[in-house]
């Protein structure tokens, strides 16, 4: 209860941005957590792939957009209350760069652990820049991009 007050005052002395950022972020993860949870991997995927409309040059603001990306998602990812993992941060940040113009691509790995158990995970990275889950990635081997690398161009321009 004393963790929730402290949560709420740091919530209300932010400003207007930053609040509104975090209910962005709020609401992404609250949708991915549902469509990871209800529909098929194939619908997951192609709400994924869905092409940017608008694509803003990679630019010197690409770095604090990222940053502030990441600061919201794992802000409340950490006091939501459901289970919210890299796939429902990865989908939802790889969303919400994409609703901003930023390129992203969404990676979607496994790896068979020591005791034999597969485990999977998603990262993401916008151009050169790791945003979401990036820390453990060489440990995955890659399985699917999202969207798939020959609809990606790394500076910006879509086939």
């Amino acid at each position: 209860m004393k963790s929730m007050l402290i949560a709420m005052r740091k919530f209300w002395h932010l400003g207007w941005p930053d609040r509104l950022l975090l209910a962005e972020s709020l609401g992404a993860l609250a949708v991915a957590s549902f469509f990871i949870a209800l529909l098929p991997f194939r619908t997951v995927a192609a709400a994924a792939s869905v092409p940017v409309r608008r694509l803003s040059p990679m630019s010197n603001r690409a770095r604090a957009t990222v940053d502030r990306v990441r600061w919201s998602i794992a802000a409340v990812s950490a006091r939501v209350p459901w289970r919210a993992v890299c796939f429902q941060k990865g989908l939802a940040a790889h969303w919400m760069l994409r609703r901003r113009g930023m390129p992203s691509v969404m990676y979607y790995g496994a790896a068979l652990r020591p005791d034999t158990e597969l485990a999977a995970h998603v990262w993401v990275r916008s151009g050169e820049l790791d945003v979401i889950g990036c820390e453990t990635a060489t440990d995955y081997a890659l399985l699917a991009t999202f969207p798939a690398h020959d609809q990606y161009r790394p500076n910006g321009a879509h086939a």
